[in-house]
């Protein structure tokens, strides 16, 4: 499992705390969460164990005020900096009962499901590997000759696995779960592939073109 101080990039904090890439930029231009748990520096990065702050922020909000939920995180920042912890299994063993005033609220869960985002984040990123002999560097799954973004594509084109697993047998579902994971925390960049711009032993599960409508007139 990740370090609790391990920096991730704010698409792949997004990707943990169950958010959108523009609430993570959100938490950090706000102050929402600590600054101690923020890096600037050549690209925006949170601590990992921010992650489950950014999720109790914003799932808590249908309940909590913005005030209630800052004082809250501002409470477990205090612990956590006290206990001087740097693992998670360390972490989770701990009493995370927070008392506002009136208000009981319980980390536990958050601090919980996080671990387990990044426990899966980190399988992620252990899949895939890429070098200049396959597919020109594109990322792959570790093993194949499987684009991990033509994955991620079909399951974010709703695809069913059953029809992914035909196309690329040598896949489970586990790691098609993993490839879209990996893809939604780390985003191409560049312009978007051309339609005919197909990589060697690329495989097409599904094929569906539209024709152009001629203008009227």
């Amino acid at each position: 499992m990740m370090a609790i101080a391990e920096m991730l990039k704010a698409t792949e904090a997004a990707v943990v705390s169950r958010v959108s890439l523009r609430e993570v930029n959100r938490v950090i231009d706000e102050h929402i969460i600590p600054d101690s748990f923020v890096s600037l520096d050549n690209g925006r990065h949170v601590r990992a164990a921010a992650c489950w702050m950014i999720s109790f922020y914003f799932d808590s909000a249908k309940r909590l005020t913005a005030e209630e939920r800052l004082n809250t995180i501002r409470a477990a920042e205090k612990r956590l900096l006290g206990k001087h912890m740097n693992e998670w299994s360390l972490l989770l063993l701990q009493d995370w009962t927070v008392h506002n005033e009136f208000l009981t609220i319980d980390l536990a869960p958050f601090v919980r499901r996080t671990a387990e985002r990044l426990d899966e984040l980190e399988a992620a990123r252990d899949i895939v590997t890429a070098s200049d002999d396959i597919l020109g560097g594109a990322p792959v799954i570790r093993g194949t000759r499987i684009p991990v973004y033509d994955i991620a594509a079909s399951v974010t084109a709703g695809i069913p696995t059953q029809r992914i697993l035909e196309a690329y047998p040598g896949l489970s579902e586990h790691q098609i779960r993993l490839a879209s994971i990996f893809a939604e925390a780390n985003p191409p960049r560049g312009r978007p592939r051309l339609a005919g711009d197909i990589p060697e032993e690329a495989v097409i599960v599904t094929d569906r073109r539209i024709s152009r409508r001629r203008k009227a007139g």
